[in-house]
C-alpha cells in the first residue's frame, strides 16, 4: 500500500471520538488550517476584529460562555477585550481547506480501495473500512462517491474474510453505506449478497449476529430487498426466533421485530410468517386489506396447517369476517372463505367461537339451497365438512336457530333434509353429513330428537345399507352413527341387520378383519353389535349361522395371548367382543341347542372365568360375570345325575341293613357329575373365589354381576346348604353381608337381600348374624322401603333372625 495511515480522519472539523485511526496526506497540515480552540482542521473559519481566525461553532460557544459567566467578550488567544463579537467568514481560507481536504480524501480513498483485498493485512482492511464509514457519516453526498468508486462490492467481499473483526466491521460499514440511500441498497440486492448476510444470523458470535440484524433491518426498508430477504430459506424463521429471544440484547430483538414488520410488505413473506405461526400480518390484511387482498389472505389461510391454539386465535380474530365473506354473493369470495373456515373449524374450542359468530345459519343454507346461488358440489363438500367439525364441538344445538320458525339442527325438517342429501349425493358429501349426525347423536340432549326424526323418515334401512359401502370413511361414519342410535333403536336396527341384504355378514367381516392395529371401524362395529338387544333370539340365531361367535372367540383368545397389537381402540374393541360373545349365553334355552353346543365345544365357561381377571377393564369383568350367571343357571339341567338301583324287599323292611348310595365324585351343589366344559359348573371351574374377589370392586355394576353369578349357588333347584358352605369356604359370606349394609344401589340391595335371606337359612350363619345390629337394621330398612318383592324377602330374612314372629302353624287349618 502506497503511503501510510497516520493521524485523524477528521481533517475538516470536529473529530469523532470513536475514530482514533491514522491518516495519510499528500501535503502537510498548515497551522492556519487548525482552529486554536478545537485543535482540528476548520470547516467554517471566521475572523475576529483583531484578525484571529477560529472555527465558527467553537468561537460562538466561547462567546456564549463569556456572556453566561458575566465577563466581557475577549479573544481566546490574546485575552484582550473585544469591542465587537462580529464574525467575518474567511472564504478564501475555507476554499483552500476544502481543496486540501479533497486532495487528501482522494488519496485516502484510493488507498482504501487498494486495502480492500482479502490478501491485505487485517489492520489495513480495518482502517480502510473505518475511513469509508467516516466519509459516509461526514456527508451523505460521499455515499455517491463510494458507489461511483465501486467500493460496495469490495466491502461485500470482506464478508468472506477469515477475521471475525473484519467481518463485523464490514457488516457495520455496509449498514452506514446504505442508510437512507436507495441506490446503494439496490446494489446490495444483486447476486447472493443478501443470502450471505442472512447466514450471519446463525453465527454463534453475538457481535456478528447483531451487526447482521442491524444491516438487514436497514435493507428491509426497501421493498425489493424485502422480497430478497424473504426468499432466503429460513431467514424469516430465524428473525422470528430472534424477535422472541430472551438471550439476545434488547437492540437486536427490537431490530429483528422491526425487520419482520418491514418484511410484511411482501405477500410471500406474510405467507412464510403464517406458515411459521406468525399470523397477525395475514389477519391484518384479511381484515383491513382491499377485497382482492382479503380473498388472497383467506385463500392462504385455507392452505395453512395450524395448531389448535392458532385455530382459536384466528377464529377469535377473523372468524366473523370470514363468515361474512362466506355469505357473499360472489363465488370467488365464498370459496376461499369456506376453505379457511374448514381449516380453523377442526378444533373444538375454535368451533365454539365460530358458532357464537353465527356460522350455522349460512352453512345450513349453503347445503340445502338449490338454484342460481347454490354451491357447486366440491364446495358443498367443504360446507359439510365444516358443519361436521362444528357439530362435534359439543355445543347445545337444540337451542341455536339455523333457519326460519326457530328451526335447529335437530329439528325434524333439518334432519330429514340431511338424510335426503346423504342418500342423493356422492360418498364424499354423504360421509361428512353422516359425521354431522354422529356428532348430533353423541350428546344426550340431542340424540332423542335425531332418533325420532330418523324413525319418522323411514331411513333406518338406508343407513344400515351403508355398512356395505366400499368407501371406508363412509362405512365408518355409518357404523359410528348406528352405534350412537343403538341404545334407543336397538330392536329396529337388529331387525334391519337380520334382513336378507347381508349387512350383518358385512359387519362381522369388518369386526374380524385381520388388521393391525385395531381400527376405529372395528371398535365401532363390535360396539354396535354389543348394544343390540341381547335377548333378540333372531339376531343371535343369524349370528350363529354366520359363524360370528367362533370368530369372536378366536379374536378374544388372540388378545388374551398378546398376539393382537393394541391401539387406542383396543379396549372398546375387546369390551365389545366380550359383550357380544356373552349374548350367546342368553340363548342357552333355545330348542335347537345350537347355542349350548357352541358353548360346550369352545369351553366358553373357562374363557369367561379367565376374563374375570382382566383387572382395570370393568366392563369385561361385568359381562363375564353376567355370562357365568347364565351358564351356571344351566348347570342344574346339564349335570348328570347317577342312577341308583331300587332298594330290595329286605332293605325296605330293615333299612338298617341297606347300603347308602355311593356319591363319590358328585357335585355337592348340583348332586350329579359336573364339569366346567359340559355342564358349565362354576364350582368345578374354580370360579367362586374369583367372583368373591370381585364383590370388593369399586364399580357397582361389576359387584352386582358377580353377586348374581354367586347367587346361582343358592337357588331352589340346588343344594342350598352346600352352596352356603361353598361360600363360607371361599370367604364369600362376609362380603355379601357387607353389601347389604352398604346400601350402594337399589338393584344391588335387592340382590343382596335375596342372597342374605338364603344365607340365613343356615342356623350357624343366623346365630352369628343375630348379634350384628347392622344386618338387622339393613333388613328392616329393606322391609320398609324396598319394592314389593324385596319387602317379602326381607320379611323372611327377619323371621330367620326372630325379628318378626313366624305365625305359620299357629292357626288351625281351615277345611
Amino acid at each position: 500500500m502506497a503511503g501510510s495511515w497516520d493521524g485523524s480522519y477528521d481533517q475538516g472539523g470536529q473529530s469523532d471520538n470513536s475514530y482514533h485511526s491514522e491518516r495519510v496526506h499528500i501535503e502537510p497540515i498548515y497551522d492556519s488550517f487548525i482552529c486554536p480552540l478545537t485543535k482540528q482542521v476548520m470547516r467554517n473559519p471566521v475572523t475576529l476584529e483583531n484578525g484571529q481566525t477560529f472555527e465558527r461553532e467553537a468561537i460562538e460557544k466561547w462567546f456564549t460562555e463569556c456572556k453566561i459567566s458575566g465577563r466581557r467578550p475577549v479573544c481566546p488567544l490574546t485575552l484582550r477585550e473585544l469591542r465587537s463579537t462580529e464574525l467575518n467568514p474567511s472564504i478564501a481560507l475555507r476554499n483552500t481547506i476544502e481543496e486540501w481536504n479533497a486532495r487528501n480524501e482522494a488519496v485516502q480513498l484510493d488507498m482504501a480501495r487498494k486495502s480492500l483485498s482479502l490478501n491485505s493485512l487485517e489492520n489495513d482492511i480495518l482502517q480502510s473500512l473505518k475511513y469509508i464509514m467516516h466519509l459516509c457519516q461526514k456527508s451523505h453526498s460521499n455515499k455517491l462517491v463510494i458507489r461511483n468508486a465501486e467500493l460496495i462490492p469490495m466491502i461485500i467481499n470482506m464478508l468472506k474474510s477469515s477475521s471475525r473483526q473484519v467481518r463485523c466491521k464490514a457488516l457495520e460499514t455496509l449498514r452506514i453505506v446504505v442508510e437512507e440511500d436507495t441506490e446503494n441498497k439496490e446494489i446490495m440486492a444483486e447476486g447472493d449478497t443478501v443470502r450471505t448476510i442472512v447466514k450471519f444470523l446463525s453465527q454463534e458470535h453475538s457481535k456478528e449476529r447483531e451487526e447482521a440484524v442491524s444491516l438487514l433491518y436497514e435493507l428491509s426498508k426497501s421493498e425489493r430487498l424485502c422480497e430478497k430477504i424473504g426468499s432466503v430459506n429460513g431467514a424469516i424463521l430465524i428473525f422470528m426466533g430472534l424477535a422472541s429471544s430472551d438471550s439476545e440484547n434488547v437492540l437486536t430483538v427490537e431490530n429483528a421485530e422491526r425487520t419482520l414488520e418491514n418484511l410484511e410488505k411482501c405477500e410471500n413473506n406474510v405467507r412464510q410468517m403464517a406458515d411459521n405461526g406468525r399470523l397477525q400480518p395475514l389477519l391484518t390484511l384479511l381484515l383491513e386489506g382491499s377485497q382482492e387482498t382479503k380473498l388472497s389472505m383467506a385463500a392462504l389461510l385455507g392452505e395453512l396447517v395450524l395448531n389448535n391454539d392458532l385455530k382459536v386465535y384466528v377464529a377469535r380474530t377473523a372468524g366473523f369476517s370470514l363468515i361474512n365473506l362466506m355469505m357473499s354473493t360472489s363465488m370467488q369470495a365464498r370459496e376461499p372463505a369456506l376453505k379457511a373456515l374448514n381449516q380453523i373449524s377442526s378444533d373444538e374450542a375454535s368451533s365454539k367461537i365460530l358458532i357464537e359468530a353465527g356460522i350455522l345459519p349460512p352453512l345450513v343454507k349453503d347445503l340445502f339451497i338449490v338454484g342460481a346461488n347454490q354451491l357447486p358440489m366440491r364446495l358443498k363438500e367443504v360446507s359439510a365438512t365444516i358443519l361436521a367439525n362444528v357439530v362435534n364441538s359439543g355445543h347445545d344445538f337444540d337451542s341455536i336457530p339455523v333457519g326460519p320458525n326457530h328451526l335447529t339442527l335437530v329439528s325434524e325438517e333439518i334432519i330429514h333434509n340431511l338424510l335426503h342429501l346423504i342418500s342423493n349425493t356422492g360418498p364424499a358429501i354423504g360421509t361428512k353429513l353422516l359425521q354431522v349426525l354422529v356428532g348430533l347423536t353423541s350428546f344426550p340432549t340431542t340424540v332423542s330428537s335425531v332418533v325420532s326424526a330418523i324413525m319418522s323418515s323411514g331411513a333406518t334401512i338406508s343407513l344400515v345399507q351403508f355398512i356395505d359401502a366400499p368407501q371406508r370413511d363412509l362405512r365408518v361414519a355409518s357404523i359410528k352413527l348406528l352405534l350412537n342410535l343403538s341404545p334407543q333403536m336397538g330392536q329396529e336396527l337388529a331387525s334391519c341387520l337380520c334382513g336378507t341384504s347381508g349387512q350383518l355378514g358385512s359387519l362381522i367381516r369388518v369386526i374380524t378383519e385381520n388388521v393391525m392395529p385395531i381400527t376405529e371401524e372395528q371398535a365401532a362395529g363390535v360396539g354396535l353389535l354389543a348394544y343390540l338387544p341381547e335377548r333378540d333370539s333372531g339376531l343371535t340365531r343369524q349370528m350363529l349361522e354366520e359363524g360370528a361367535f367362533q370368530l369372536f372367540i378366536s379374536r378374544i383368545i388372540s388378545i388374551r395371548r398378546g398376539e393382537t397389537r393394541g391401539s387406542r381402540f383396543m379396549t372398546p374393541y375387546f369390551e365389545g367382543l366380550v359383550k357380544v360373545l356373552a349374548r350367546i349365553t342368553f340363548a342357552l334355552s333355545e330348542d335347537s341347542g345350537a347355542a349350548r353346543a357352541l358353548c360346550q365345544e369352545h369351553n366358553l365357561a373357562s374363557i369367561f372365568i379367565d376374563l374375570l381377571q382382566c383387572n382395570g377393564v370393568d366392563n369385561i369383568q361385568m359381562e363375564s360375570a353376567i355370562a357365568l350367571e347364565n351358564l351356571s343357571q344351566e348347570s342344574k339341567k346339564l349335570t348328570k345325575h347317577p342312577e341308583f338301583p331300587a332298594p330290595g324287599i329286605c332293605s325296605s323292611i330293615f333299612p338298617c341293613i341297606s347300603k347308602s348310595p355311593d356319591t363319590t365324585g358328585l357335585c355337592k351343589i348340583h348332586g350329579g357329575k359336573c364339569s366346567l366344559k359340559e355342564a358349565f359348573c362354576i364350582l368345578e371351574g374354580q370360579a367362586v373365589e374369583r367372583l368373591v374377589a370381585l364383590l370388593d370392586h369399586e364399580k357397582d355394576e361389576v359387584v352386582e354381576a358377580s353377586l348374581a353369578a354367586l347367587s346361582t349357588l343358592l337357588e331352589d333347584e340346588v343344594n342350598i346348604d352346600k352352596g352356603v358352605q361353598v361360600l363360607l369356604d371361599a370367604e364369600g359370606v362376609k362380603p355379601i353381608l357387607d353389601l347389604l349394609v352398604e346400601k350402594r344401589t337399589d338393584s344391588l340391595r335387592r340382590r343382596a337381600v335375596w342372597a342374605v335371606e338364603r344365607l340365613l337359612r343356615s342356623e350357624d350363619i343366623t346365630y352369628e348374624v343375630s348379634g350384628n345390629p347392622n344386618i338387622s337394621t339393613a333388613l328392616v330398612d329393606a322391609f320398609q322401603h324396598g319394592d314389593f318383592r324385596t319387602r317379602q324377602i326381607a320379611e323372611r330374612a327377619l323371621k330367620h333372625l326372630d325379628k318378626i314372629p313366624n305365625f305359620s302353624g299357629i292357626f288351625p287349618s281351615i277345611g
